[in-house]
């Protein structure tokens, strides 16, 4: 049995100009960075804690995962997943002990994937050759920009100027008919067969209010339709979701923040969803993302994974029901985790598409002087 050593770092990125979506604002971005070393190498994961908390999940790495790894090693990635999900029964189930392991996962599929000297998309039965469609993520709300309009205008075209034919902006930070009027603007600067998906971050509080407003959005979108619309209510309501899915003709989207293959049985099985956005860093890692995504398979779902397209791309690659891959352009400063990652080792993603490499593993490294930089001290 080979033995590992595991670390686990805290990061703070900030938020360089005032940004919000409809729930919050954003200042700064808290990532956890796994690392685990063995006599074949080194392996890394990460996982994104949200505008704080970064430390506590580094603390549940260190505290409550790390000691088993380093105690009996992780020769089998499955067994290994379900004892530490088992170990921390008590203290997670849900939550950022879920994120914690997700982060561990990712990192021992990272070693396992470098050990055979492959990316972690060949390990997994994918290919790397074919370029996967992705979309341009934003449409965040930027006060001091211009009018609301007008800067959903601009994006769009600087999307368009970059290759991208699908965008995705947010809904509910703003009065229905103001957000409507910003849907407008974007589908008037797209081109002819572009797609918008809508991304409401829980912002409506009934079915009701969230139909009402995918109205609204719909008519600004004229004959053309919304492409899905995500995350109208609360996670946690799942027979709302259903309704809104059951009255509307634009797709729904939701998933983002469900952990584990049971979450997303529920949300199966309660027609909750007509696109499903698993997110490795959240739902538990790699293994749990690969079960989910065939469990969508095969019932006829298909996935478009959330954030951290370094890593979905890998996993995209290895199955047959991705719709797309969230793409943030760094120099949007919203999705910023590439600024801790060397620039060869960022992801290449041209004419609308990722491109992805021979390097093995996730095929990132670290950038070990902006990860000092940006570490979270925990002393």
């Amino acid at each position: 049995m080979s033995k590992l050593r595991v670390s686990a770092k805290a990061v703070a990125i900030p938020i360089e100009r005032p940004t919000r979506i409809s729930t919050r604002v954003l200042s700064e971005r808290h990532y956890l960075l796994v690392d685990v070393e063995s006599e074949h190498g080194n392996g890394i994961g990460y996982a994104y804690a949200g505008t704080s908390g970064g430390p506590i999940l580094a603390q549940a790495v260190d505290e409550l995962l790390a000691p088993m790894l380093e105690r009996e090693g992780a020769e089998d990635l499955e067994r290994t997943w379900q004892r530490l999900y088992q170990e921390t029964l008590l203290s997670g189930r849900r939550g950022m002990v879920v994120r914690a392991l997700s982060a561990v996962d990712t990192a021992l599929w990272d070693l396992r994937a470098k050990a055979c000297d492959v990316p972690l998309a060949v390990l997994l039965g994918g290919d790397v050759a074919r370029p996967l469609p992705a979309y341009a993520s934003g449409g965040y709300y930027r006060p001091g920009e211009g009018s609301p309009a007008d800067t959903v205008t601009a994006e769009i075209e600087e999307n368009r100027a970059e290759g991208f034919t699908d965008h995705k902006i947010k809904v509910g930070g703003l009065p229905i008919a103001e957000d409507a009027e910003r849907v407008a603007a974007a589908f008037a600067a797209m081109g002819p067969d572009d797609r918008l998906a809508l991304d409401a971050n829980n912002a409506y509080r009934t079915p009701t209010e969230a139909i009402r407003a995918a109205r609204a959005f719909e008519r600004a979108a004229d004959e053309r339709g919304i492409w899905w619309f995500e995350e109208p209510l609360s996670p946690d309501d799942i027979t709302g979701h259903a309704e809104v899915a059951r009255v509307l003709e634009t797709p729904v989207a939701t998933g983002e923040i469900h952990q584990t293959r049971w979450e997303f049985a529920r949300l199966i099985d309660g027609r909750a969803a007509d696109l499903l956005q698993p997110d490795a860093g959240v739902i538990g890692g790699v293994t749990e993302w690969v079960k989910v995504a065939h469990l969508a398979d095969s019932h006829g779902i298909q996935v478009a994974p959330h954030w951290h397209a370094n890593l979905h791309a890998q996993l995209g690659a290895a199955i047959s029901n991705t719709v797309a891959i969230e793409h943030f352009s760094l120099k949007k400063d919203i999705y910023n985790f590439e600024r801790l990652l060397t620039e060869e080792s960022r992801l290449e993603v041209r004419g609308g598409a990722v491109h992805l490499t021979a390097r093995p593993g996730l095929g990132i490294e670290w950038d070990q002087a902006a990860v000092d930089r940006f570490a979270i001290s925990r002393t």
